[in-house]
């Protein structure tokens, strides 16, 4: 049997079963992302690590939304007042609020999704320009078409 390479394996898709060692909903989104991924056309087998990227980053959107929802978008930040001859905690003074660092592994995440799923092609906007590219592909197409059709008509006559 012939060892391919990589990028020509599985006749260059992208394989619908995912890596096994992603976690259980880095697997999802790929069984969700990749046959979309697949029925455009947009991607190929050497693209497969891009779409891994993607899915760990979906993972970990929702780790720390799942984070949010328990501890909420901020914290709050105690002083423990203490008894000056035994040393003992004998109370908690309430200082303020802090943000909480899930919030921020959001940010990161929503943008790494957002800057990966462009170049995927799954954003509306960059199916959008996939669409104006295809079409004036067609366009293109059907005018060197159209001239030669009009060449070769002007010949006969």
């Amino acid at each position: 049997m012939v060892k391919y390479a990589f990028y020509q394996q599985n006749n260059g898709h992208l394989s619908y079963s995912p890596p096994k060692y992603l976690t259980p909903i880095a697997k999802t989104c790929w069984r969700k992302v990749v046959p979309f991924l697949e029925a455009t056309n947009r991607v190929q087998r050497i693209d497969s690590m891009l779409v891994e990227q993607y899915c760990v980053q979906y993972q970990e959107y929702r780790n720390a939304y799942d984070t949010l929802q328990k501890e909420g978008a901020q914290q709050k930040i105690y002083r423990s007042l203490q008894d000056v001859q035994t040393g003992k905690v004998i109370g908690k003074d309430f200082v303020g609020w802090k943000k909480n660092p899930a919030v921020g592994r959001l940010k990161d995440a929503t943008q790494m999704l957002n800057t990966i799923g462009i170049q995927l092609g799954l954003s509306p906007k960059s199916r959008a320009e996939l669409f104006k590219t295809v079409q004036s592909k067609k366009e293109e197409g059907s005018t060197a078409k159209s001239i030669q059709e009009f060449f070769s008509n002007n010949k006969k006559q």
